[in-house]
């Protein structure tokens, strides 16, 4: 009688606490759950709980390695006393490319079984809860970390559990696919510059191999990035990697463990040092097929895509959004004239394009002439940094209606004062690749590092691209009807959104000058102030004049000092010659938020000097005028746990500040296949080459690559 109440507790308990606790928990880019293989468990026995991930579509997360960039998805159990949780159950991930980089993760769905095991002294008829910690690294073109506290209720009864009818399926079909260590021979060896694996065994013999892929546990193992050539045998196989930095340094590792999987297969093994098998390879057959890749040559049509893409991506940076919302405001303005808005879009169009292609000549003109420079190079001169920002300012006045250039929103100098419309479309779309320089958006970085390496004709189609990517928005908008008819129609509306938009130019112009400051010492901030109260002393007499002339007036003497004054304020912050910060200026402004992290300047020499004394090596490449580069040091370098993970690694922080010329900091970006920065480098502590990082850094990223760093 006494175990029948006890199981009507449990099944009771059941009942009510389970839906009550495993509720699901939307993190923001995937709904993550607990959930039971089944649903009681029994003093001393061990079931399965699944850490279930339902991703959204086009993000992924991560495998235990998570290949050249991201983060495994960790999770940290609070139980009763006596109550243990096992290790993951890892499935087999997917390849996961993401531009030059190759990551393993999961897309769509996926379970990660954990076996929790009850004590021995579990009193039956108790309801106990399971806790769980999570935190994965959602990621599409960029990388949002998300967290998770999952609870979930286990009633504790005598004899056999009852299967979850929800979820006992799904977890053991989770838990047969998973990777199993198989009985397959293999070994490794190092010839030339590559790695050879063999596999043998029974299992392979006649079997599909063609989309065999080897992931390894250790992330220093191989270059993810690299094809995995594929040799059939008629024992197995032997797969043809590029070796990782793990192989940089003496003999390299003795054993190379991971997953082979076959496509709906999966193994783990672990291979030793030995001499490949003849029957695990064709006999010098060539090899029948290469996958993985992206981190090779690019070549043009892919290096053209990537531009395309990166340039989409350029609008979402911050750099660009005050002239692009100058632009969305006339469309707004046309909305209800197809064929004034039309014509609007393809000036912009025009006007991106001919500034791309004015810089990319411009670029391969200075390089082939020897110096040294990269995209963004324009804003390392002092006096172009000075006169745009005077152009801000000036564009931030008109909008605010200190002065008014022609009727359209996208009048940018007095020298457009008679324009209108297309003229005006044209000049926007000039200004906002100008204001873009300082932006590098992903996939831009691999795609115009190979265009500067390559002839003038490959390089300009590569910026072509480029620039049609960063147009593409806003041209086709002004072609789709259905969009335009969506919009607001004109109105006394446009006029406060107009000066609402003045805030964002005055914002760009206060950046500039705080740049100014960095590459010129704090001597220049009176001069480009004194420039700038001239440039705004001519802005109001010039609409003072414009005001009397609409009143019938001829105020040529007002419009004549305006005209003078906007000269004076030009000469004064370009000529003469800005001198040179004070040593280190540049390097200690541009470091942001990361202060509580110390630095050296880069050098290659101080580079040498750590990989000698056996240091871990992080080098971040940036410069004032980069965007990304400033919110990566704010959000990401700047924190609590990056600081620790340096201070626990004992790495070394050198910054390669750009902000200025520098043709030893130009030649270290070329050498990675890179135009501009941001670029960020690991090196690990026995030498070797560094590990490229993605553009976008979050503070999980860091600490795992200087982790990873230590250990090689």
């Amino acid at each position: 009688m006494t175990r029948f109440l006890a199981k009507l507790a449990a099944a009771c308990a059941l009942l009510v606490a389970a839906p009550a606790l495993a509720q699901p928990v939307d993190t923001g880019h995937l709904v993550a759950e607990l959930v039971a293989r089944d649903q009681s468990i029994a003093p001393g026995a061990t079931t399965y709980v699944a850490v279930r991930q339902k991703i959204d579509k086009g993000w992924h997360t991560y495998w235990r390695n998570s290949g050249d960039s991201g983060e495994a998805t960790r999770v940290v159990w609070t139980l009763p006393p006596g109550w243990t949780a096992g290790d993951i159950v890892w499935p087999a991930p997917t390849r996961q490319p993401t531009g030059p980089l190759m990551n393993y993760g999961y897309q769509g769905e996926v379970l990660l079984p954990v076996p929790i095991t009850a004590p021995a002294n579990a009193k039956p008829g108790e309801t106990v809860t399971l806790k769980a910690a999570a935190s994965f690294l959602v990621c599409e073109e960029i990388c949002v970390p998300e967290d998770a506290v999952l609870t979930l209720s286990l009633p504790v009864v005598e004899g056999l559990a009852d299967p979850n009818p929800a979820w006992s399926g799904p977890i053991a079909k989770a838990l047969s696919d998973a990777p199993t260590p198989a009985n397959f021979a293999s070994v490794f060896a190092k010839q030339g510059t590559n790695i050879v694996l063999a596999v043998t065994g029974e299992d392979l013999k006649g079997a599909d191999v063609s989309d065999a892929y080897f992931f390894p546990f250790d992330s220093t193992l191989i270059d993810h990035a690299k094809p995995q050539a594929i040799e059939r045998g008629p024992d197995g196989l032997t797969l043809t990697l590029t070796p990782g930095y793990a192989f940089q340094e003496g003999d390299g590792p003795k054993t190379m463990a991971g997953v082979l999987s076959l496509g709906d297969r999966a193994y783990e093994i672990s291979a030793i040092v030995g001499t490949p098998p003849a029957g695990a390879s064709g006999l010098g057959a060539p090899p029948s097929k290469a996958v993985g890749g992206g981190g090779g040559a690019l070549g043009l049509p892919l290096a053209a895509a990537f531009a395309f893409l990166g340039g989409l991506i350029l609008n979402l940076m911050p750099c660009v959004f005050p002239i692009l919302a100058m632009k969305a405001a006339s469309l707004a303005g046309h909305a209800h004239d197809r064929r004034t808005a039309q014509g609007q879009g393809l000036a912009f169009l025009v006007g991106v394009l001919a500034t791309f292609l004015a810089l990319a000549v411009a670029l391969i003109a200075v390089r082939a002439g020897g110096a040294a420079v990269g995209w963004g190079f324009q804003l390392q001169s002092p006096p172009v940094v000075a006169g745009l920002a005077l152009l801000m300012l000036a564009v931030a006045l008109n909008l605010s209606g200190v002065f008014e250039v022609g009727s359209s929103l996208q009048g940018v100098g007095t020298g457009l004062a008679g324009k209108r419309g297309m003229a005006g479309a044209f000049f926007t779309g000039a200004l906002a690749v100008v204001v873009a320089a300082p932006c590098t958006a992903p996939f831009m970085a691999p795609a115009l590092g190979w265009a500067l390496t390559q002839s003038a004709p490959a390089a300009i189609t590569v910026f072509l691209a480029l620039g049609l990517g960063f147009a593409a928005p806003f041209a086709l908008a002004a072609f789709v009807p259905g969009l335009l008819t969506r919009l607001p129609k004109p109105g006394p509306w446009m006029d406060g959104f107009k000066k609402l938009l003045a805030f964002p130019m005055y914002g760009a112009a206060a950046w500039l000058v705080w740049v100014l400051t960095i590459q010129a010492g704090e001597t220049a901030l009176a001069r480009i102030f004194a420039a700038a109260v001239i440039l705004a002393l001519a802005a109001w007499l010039l609409g003072v004049a414009q005001r009397r002339r609409a009143a019938g007036e001829k105020p040529l003497l007002l419009a004549s000092v305006g005209a003078v004054l906007v000269l004076a304020a030009a000469v004064a912050a370009i000529w003469p010659s800005y001198g040179a910060p004070q040593s280190g200026q540049a390097a200690s402004a541009s470091a942001g938020g990361a202060a509580s992290v110390p630095y050296e300047a880069y050098s290659p020499e101080k580079l040498a000097a750590a990989q000698a004394a056996g240091k871990p090596v992080f080098v971040n490449f940036t410069a004032a005028w980069c965007v990304t580069c400033q919110v990566n040091e704010k959000v990401a370098l700047s924190t609590q746990g990056v600081a620790e993970a340096f201070k626990q690694t004992g790495a070394v922080y050198l910054k390669a500040d750009w902000t200025l010329k520098d043709a030893v900091i130009e030649a270290e970006l070329a050498k990675h296949g890179r135009a501009g920065v941001p670029l960020y480098l690991v090196y690990g502590a026995k030498g070797g080459d560094g590990v490229i990082l993605p553009q976008i850094l979050t503070e999980g990223l860091i600490v795992r690559a200087l982790k990873d760093a230590q250990s090689r």
